[in-house]
């Protein structure tokens, strides 16, 4: 049977889980339009982070039932030890109806699939950075989510930086490369920091010329169309300060090092998946 469309101008949103991840969503969500906050809820026993959800206007309820109950579209934003028990125990009120979605790393659809007694289920993996809304967010459906679906889960989770949809098998990968990632990158900006240092610069001037060469390089990889490899050309030129300081992590083995943490953490994580 034919899932019955999401309607995308007077669904609610509710999140099963609100912790840090679900907050940075839902605050993306409500600072970008897609959804007003009184079309969101949640549940949390603890005070300090129901107050965080309700300073922006989310509906905080008594219990996660009721979540349910009140949702189009449920976020399941637990942590992965314990979404199965979290799904078997609301089964019942998951009917087809509802469009549901997973944020648990390492939790596969399959499992998803089968826990919740339907198909139509999303699988979306967003990193850290949608703390500031610069997440990089992958998406896969499940067997009855359908299209519209996925461009309606697309833009939930476009408020909070840029999306992708890839199939699952990527995901291990996906993980080792942008779920991991910000990690490499802050120890980068570490190190470029203390190279600064070491250089004789104060710290915090280090620090925020590191951090700001960073994102600036990044933008330009986003923005302007041009291969990493072209872009580095254009900063080195012959005999100059660039080509020495690259030619230093070249002997360093830079590139393989930071390949060999992306294959590393996505071993890992396929070792998560299979356990």
């Amino acid at each position: 049977m034919e899932a019955l469309p999401i309607p995308t101008d007077t669904y609610k949103l509710g999140f099963i889980g609100a912790g840090k991840m679900a907050e940075s969503i839902a605050r993306g969500i409500v600072r970008s339009g897609v959804l007003p906050p009184n079309r969101i809820s949640t549940f949390h026993p603890h005070p300090s982070r129901r107050q965080a959800f309700e300073s922006f206007g989310v509906h905080l309820l008594a219990e996660n039932d009721d979540v349910l109950e009140e949702s189009d579209v449920v976020i399941f934003s637990v942590k992965p030890q314990v979404v199965k028990d979290v799904v078997l125990q609301l089964r019942p009120l998951l009917s087809r109806k509802k469009l549901l979605v997973s944020i648990a790393a390492g939790v596969k659809l399959k499992d998803l699939q089968e826990w919740a007694g339907h198909s139509r289920f999303i699988r979306v993996m967003p990193n850290t950075p949608s703390a500031v809304g610069a997440a990089a967010s992958v998406l896969s459906l499940g067997g009855g989510a359908t299209e519209q679906d996925g461009d309606l889960i697309a833009k939930v989770f476009g408020s909070i930086g840029k999306t992708w949809k890839a199939d699952e098998k990527y995901f291990d990968a996906v993980t080792g490369l942008s779920g991991s990632g910000p990690a490499y990158i802050y120890l980068a900006i570490e190190a470029l920091a203390d190279g600064g240092v070491a250089a004789g610069l104060p710290r915090e001037l280090a620090l925020g010329l590191a951090s700001q060469t960073v994102l600036g390089a990044a933008s330009m990889a986003c923005h302007t169309g041009k291969h990493p490899g072209q872009l580095k050309d254009d900063v080195t030129s012959p005999g100059g300060t660039t080509i020495a300081g690259v030619h230093e992590l070249e002997k360093g083995g830079f590139r393989g090092i930071l390949m060999n943490a992306v294959l590393a953490a996505a071993k890992r994580s396929r070792e998560f998946s299979q356990s």
